[in-house]
């Protein structure tokens, strides 16, 4: 979003640089599938209706992965103790 706004400089183009960024961090790519889109629609209450928040906890979940944000109302969602989470 900042290199598409011209907030940043990067020489190369913005999938390239994802791509590099997955393989040097040694990370892997978690695909969204109808699991994670179903599971996002019956998350445990309450919680906030952003979709793409509700999407990132039904991965979260699925994977058993630790969300690492500043978003207040994911971080209270791991309190409640519906996934795990790691402020920042």
């Amino acid at each position: 979003m900042l290199l598409s706004k011209g907030r940043i400089r990067e020489t190369r183009d913005a999938e390239r640089w994802y791509i590099d960024f997955l393989q040097d961090g040694g990370f892997t790519e978690h695909p969204v599938t109808s699991t994670i889109f179903v599971a996002a629609c019956f998350l445990p209450q309450p919680i906030h209706k952003d979709p793409i928040d509700r999407i990132l906890i039904a991965t979260a979940r699925e994977h058993d992965l630790t969300i690492i944000t500043r978003d207040r109302a994911i971080l209270s969602y791991g309190v409640a103790g519906h996934v795990r989470t790691l402020a920042c």
